[in-house]
């Protein structure tokens, strides 16, 4: 057995000190994961709540229906400014004065919304709207980030995808049953008491990690350059995205011009951004697998979540004739199936390899949409229903393993940055869905009306024994042989441009379906999670 001298070094037989803990906040961390679910509802809310009231708006500020569309594109195009440098601005001002900031702001804006003058006003208000919204989900994701451990982050996560799945779902029947029984003022209204509980519980509960504090007494540098190419080139392409179809793309001058700047802004600030020490958006972020193959995933969530948001309630109110509120509700059994998942999805993604709740959710959201494929004119209410719910079933097994894998393998204090990529890549995802529904439907129909008019000839006994039947039925009810006719031919046009439009609609579905397939094999180039750890499980 050795012994020591004096001149020994007893370093090495001193018990080694204690590895500090990690930091956790005073509060429970439930009451925290409350607090920020409530604003992240409202403001996914209002992302698709005033879309029902625009015919509303238009008519109350003398405004045509399309200059009322830029109440949606206003808020839109600043929301996608803001969400990717939220994390550089959390980092400069501090994660909770910046989210208390934004929460004030949203709440205030929606109040100016509501009291809005004029159409110019109002899409003003918008703008000050979608920044402070914009601000909110990125922030409330890197506040639960830390504010769980590792084993329960799972959970947390599932609590705040309910908020974010549901509210888009909802936000159309609740935006109708608004306006219809009230004013279209009180969508904006209702924001107001939300955020003025939300600032009171935040600063009360909510408090930023030490090392938060650190970096920003470190002293940031701010990127003007950066910020200027993100912010223009970000609001470019919504504008695009958000006004393409309408404006027949690149034969508007309009936007061509936008596009152009949209493509060199973004590949300017790739390039920039990559060689700052404090960038507003950190693109070598991406060099990690998980996160890259996260961010693409994300933007397929978005893409098919709100892009048949949007297109299932249209189908029914354009082709089946059901009111705004009606074809809302048939959305709302879709939000509650993920409501009841969401939770269990938490559990198992704390548990087991999230990759495979992730190639699972793409898997099923693949077969659903195949299944909607089969859309007809003659489709009931039910029906409906039940289509968007086995939608909603694979979607609810995404949003939480998604986000769980874009934390793997990045630091801690890149937190926010992860959360503010990780939500612009769904709203981009969602604009692009959005966008595409609209022009592929418009395409689809003229080729397929062009195909079904190209069998319709007078030559064709078919055509020509149910234009006598209608003359005939026609000619009983008192009309002219010339204008039964007439009527007869015009209502077969009507059921060939309606059998088109449906068989247009079966087409994006099924563009839908494959995009979600491809996803499947993806989830497996990514890193294993820890089993136990959750989102960030291996920073």
């Amino acid at each position: 057995m050795p012994t020591l001298t004096q001149d020994a070094d007893v370093s090495e037989f001193r018990p080694s000190a204690p590895s500090p803990q990690p930091w956790r906040p005073k509060h429970n961390p439930w009451a925290i994961a409350l607090t920020v679910t409530m604003a992240t509802f409202m403001e996914v809310l209002d992302t698709s709540i005033a879309n029902v009231a625009l015919p509303h708006i238009a008519g109350s500020l003398s405004a045509s229906t399309d200059e009322s569309a830029w109440v949606l594109t206003s808020y839109l195009v600043s929301n996608a400014v803001i969400l990717p440098i939220s994390g550089w601005a959390s980092d400069m001002l501090g994660r909770k004065r910046f989210y208390m900031t934004c929460v004030a702001l949203f709440g205030i804006s929606s109040l100016l919304c509501g009291l809005a003058p004029s159409l110019s006003m109002l899409i003003f208000f918008r703008v000050l709207q979608g920044v402070g919204g914009g601000g909110l989900a990125p922030s409330e994701q890197a506040i639960l980030a830390d504010t769980f451990e590792p084993r329960k982050r799972g959970v947390a996560f599932a609590a705040y995808g309910m908020a974010v799945v549901l509210a888009p779902a909802i936000g159309p029947t609740l935006g109708g049953w608004i306006t219809d029984n009230y004013d279209w003022r009180w969508i904006f209204f209702i924001n107001v008491p939300v955020a003025a509980l939300s600032l009171f519980l935040t600063s009360r509960l909510v408090e930023d990690p030490p090392e938060l504090a650190e970096r920003r007494h470190s002293g940031i540098k701010i990127d003007y350059i950066g910020l200027a190419l993100v912010g223009v080139g970000l609001g470019s392409l919504q504008v695009v995205l958000d006004k393409g179809q309408r404006d027949d793309w690149l034969s508007s001058d309009f936007i061509l011009i936008f596009s152009i700047m949209a493509g060199i802004c973004i590949v300017a600030a790739v390039v920039w951004e990559s060689f700052q020490k404090d960038p507003v958006v950190d693109v070598k972020m991406f060099k990690n697998r998980n996160f890259a193959i996260a961010f693409v995933m994300m933007i397929m969530l978005g893409f098919a979540l709100f892009g048949t948001t949007v297109l299932l309630p249209q189908y029914l109110q354009t082709l089946l004739g059901y009111t705004a509120q009606q074809a809302g509700m048939a959305l709302s059994p879709g939000g509650l199936v993920v409501m009841a998942l969401m939770p269990l999805v938490g559990f198992l993604v704390s548990h087991y390899d999230a990759r495979w709740l992730i190639a699972i959710g793409f898997l099923a959201c693949a077969a659903a949409l195949m299944h909607m494929t089969e859309l007809n004119l003659g489709i009931s209410f039910g029906e409906a229903v039940q289509l968007r719910m086995l939608q909603a079933a694979g979607i609810a097994f995404l949003f939480v393993p998604i986000n769980t894998m874009s934390y793997v393998g990045v630091p801690r204090n890149k937190n926010n940055q992860v959360s503010g990529m990780v939500n612009l890549a769904r709203n981009v995802g969602g604009s692009v869905g959005i966008s595409l529904v609209e022009t592929l439907l418009v395409r689809r129909s003229q080729k397929h009306q062009s195909d079904l008019a190209a069998h319709l000839t007078n030559t064709s006994a078919a055509l020509q024994a149910q234009v006598s039947g209608i003359v005939a039925a026609l000619t009983r009810a008192g009309y002219s042989a010339a204008d039964a006719t007439q009527r007869a031919y015009n209502l077969l046009y009507g059921r060939v441009q309606q059998q088109a439009a449906a068989l247009a609609y079966n087409d994006v579905i099924f563009i839908f379906a494959l995009a979600c397939a491809i996803m499947v094999p993806l989830a497996f180039l990514m890193q294993k999670n820890k089993a136990g750890a959750g989102p960030g499980g291996m920073h």
